[in-house]
């Protein structure tokens, strides 16, 4: 939908102000701790791995502070102790939302994501009740101007999936999750400029929101999902109207 590339834009400048509080370097930390964990220490074998340096790295956190995360994870020190919990509901107007945790205690997380859901008329929902909705998947986005033939024959051979034009004239390169790496290194090696790219849970579809006091109760519950100490990452499948996404930014 229209307005879905412009959200993703407000969402990316609330979270580049998250990390300015320390609160985004902590959960890049914990995934770069259990991805090495998990997967092993070598970023090359370890696609996981990768798509973690990447996000840390456009999030101006230094190489040394990765490298002691990942040397954690995979001594396997505190980072056993974590879980990581996947839970699924849906907001006001329906909106699906997923929310991805890392946590020491079960408990206390769904505690704090249903408190977080009832709070802002949802409702938290069963497993897989809108796990469906979404895939996972590699995002890459350029900056406008440069030439879609030219991202297609860089990325093609190294895996890309697709190649998608942007309401606002960026390129957005989509790949799996396995592949994310070789794309980015294909494009780095093309000498394309890369806006910033990740890994994660993207809807097949999205659902239009044109009221702006549903919305602005949506961007509550977000706030608040991302605002717990155990969220990781948050995804949902609604997308603004033009309309409304300027009354948030005018009140943003």
């Amino acid at each position: 939908m229209a307005g879905h590339s412009k959200w993703a834009n407000i969402r990316h400048r609330k979270a580049a102000q998250d990390a300015k509080k320390g609160k985004v370097f902590t959960r890049l930390i914990r995934e770069l701790s259990v991805a090495a964990r998990q997967g092993g220490s070598v970023v090359e074998d370890n696609p996981r791995l990768r798509a973690a340096v990447d996000k840390a790295l456009s999030n101006n956190m230094t190489r040394d502070t990765i490298e002691r995360a990942i040397t954690r994870g995979a001594g396997n020190s505190d980072s056993d102790a974590m879980e990581e919990l996947v839970y699924e509901g849906y907001g006001p107007d329906g909106v699906a939302i997923l929310v991805e945790c890392m946590s020491d205690n079960r408990n206390r997380t769904v505690s704090e994501v249903r408190s977080a859901f009832n709070k802002y008329g949802g409702n938290l929902g069963t497993s897989g009740s809108v796990a469906f909705l979404f895939h996972k998947q590699g995002r890459i986005v350029l900056p406008s101007g440069i030439p879609e033939d030219r991202v297609i024959e860089a990325t093609l051979e190294a895996g890309a999936e697709d190649v998608q034009s942007r309401d606002d004239g960026t390129l957005e390169v989509v790949t799996t999750p396995s592949e994310f790496g070789l794309v980015r290194d294909a494009l780095d090696q093309a000498g394309i400029e890369v806006m910033r790219s990740e890994v994660g849970m993207f809807p097949d579809s999205y659902s239009g929101i044109d009221d702006v006091e549903t919305a602005r109760q949506i961007v509550a519950l977000f706030d608040r999902l991302e605002d717990l100490d155990d969220v990781q990452n948050v995804y949902a499948n609604a997308d603004f109207e033009p309309h409304v996404l300027e009354a948030l930014e005018e009140a943003s």
